[in-house]
């Protein structure tokens, strides 16, 4: 079944039909949610909330963009106001200088199976702006001009801001990868 004929069995009552759709863009969500966010109870929550809103929303989804790029928007906002939430309470989201996670990598002697988790610690700490287009372009893999629809801003913003998101990895994964590879 395409999405919108899922879309209509779940508008006539087929619960059926709603878990084929979570089915189909769950790993996607979580996927995104975990890059905006990293592996939290969180990031769970959110991945959940996400289906929620969208059922809820279903009855006045008017199918103007594809039903995967509504679920990563909600996804992506979801995330943001919980970034905010995290920036808010200080004691629960505290940013690491450079130093301080370097001095953290070097003390736990990170092997092969640590870099993934370094660069995730990297994209963590870029500002919201930069790390939702990142992790839409270049980790969900969605085109520019679907991130620039998905987060409702021009297509140059969206370049500038993956250029200097890239830019931003690059310092701060390049001490890092001297550390670790010496």
């Amino acid at each position: 079944m395409i999405d919108e004929q899922i879309l209509q069995e779940i508008k006539k009552g087929n619960s059926l039909a709603y878990r084929e759709l979570v089915m189909r863009y769950e790993s996607q969500i979580a996927s995104t949610v975990i890059n905006m966010l990293g592996k939290s109870p969180e990031a769970e929550d959110i991945g959940q909330e996400v289906f929620i809103r969208f059922y809820k929303a279903i009855p006045g989804f008017r199918g103007e963009s594809s039903v995967g790029t509504y679920l990563t928007r909600i996804a992506i906002n979801l995330s943001l106001n919980e970034i905010k939430r995290r920036k808010r309470r200080k004691n629960i989201f505290v940013k690491k200088e450079l130093s301080e996670l370097i001095n953290y990598i070097d003390e736990n002697k990170p092997d092969v199976s640590g870099d993934k988790e370094m660069i995730n610690r990297a994209i963590q700490s870029l500002n919201p702006k930069f790390r939702s287009v990142l992790v839409l372009r270049l980790i969900d893999g969605y085109s520019t001009d679907e991130v620039a629809k998905i987060l409702k801003i021009p297509l140059g913003t969206v370049l500038s801001r993956l250029s200097r998101a890239q830019e931003k990895l690059k310092e701060k994964l390049t001490p890092l990868m001297e550390v670790s590879y010496g």
